[in-house]
């Protein structure tokens, strides 16, 4: 799958499945009478059109195109985590597939349009409910995460998870991820948040195959 979106500061993002990012090069290659690379950027000959190429959680290591087609070939363990002040999802995915997985609802009251004193009590309120969420998020996350965790993930045979994928709301995520106990997973974090609807199994299903996607910035 091929999705774009116009990019803040002008050109467009352009996310690829690993699937289809060789024949996307190959096509970027040919519209612009081949290419002059320079590690992960893309320069075309025909016109210096540029494509900087992403590579996708797990693979921070990658330094040109060709590491990056033979990196995709076999996805890396990783982990994911979309929390909102709902709900939140965590599971482990291998590729597409979740081998582990959890999702929790919360609730949380809506805003009000009630004035003075009644609108206090609200905020108070919802502001504890929202408090109790990110604590059960933290506790599920450190559950269900932190045992593939490196350094926590016991098993020589098994790997553990190479980088963490959050999505949803971000400040709920910054204050999961504040907790001592999950300083391991902090600092695999990959820098893109997802945007997440609602958490539900479904959507951690999704998250997971969107994740694998290759982030390609074009320009112009």
């Amino acid at each position: 799958m091929v999705m774009a979106r116009p990019a803040a500061g002008g050109g467009r993002w352009v996310e690829i499945s690993p699937e289809r990012i060789r024949g996307w090069l190959d096509g970027f290659y040919g519209r612009h009478d081949g290419a002059i690379e320079q590690g992960l950027v893309l320069t075309g000959v025909s016109n210096g059109d540029t494509a900087t190429l992403y590579p996708p959680p797990g693979l921070a290591d990658v330094q040109d195109v060709d590491m990056l087609l033979a990196g995709v070939l076999r996805p890396p363990r990783i982990a994911v985590l979309l929390a909102r002040k709902g709900a939140v999802a965590a599971g482990v995915a291998d590729g597409t597939t979740l081998t582990v997985s959890k999702v929790e609802r919360f609730y949380v009251q809506g805003r009000t349009a009630a004035g003075g004193s009644s609108q206090q009590r609200y905020a108070r309120r919802r502001a504890n409910q929202a408090g109790a969420a990110t604590h059960r998020a933290t506790d599920i996350a450190a559950r269900v995460l932190l045992p593939y965790a490196p350094g926590v993930h016991a098993d020589p045979h098994d790997d553990a998870v190479s980088a963490l994928v959050c999505g949803g709301d971000r400040s709920m995520i910054d204050a999961v991820l504040t907790d001592r106990r999950l300083s391991a997973l902090a600092r695999l974090r990959h820098p893109h948040l997802l945007e997440s609807a609602e958490p539900r199994l479904a959507v951690l299903q999704d998250a997971a195959v969107t994740a694998r996607r290759i982030r390609v910035h074009l320009m112009p």
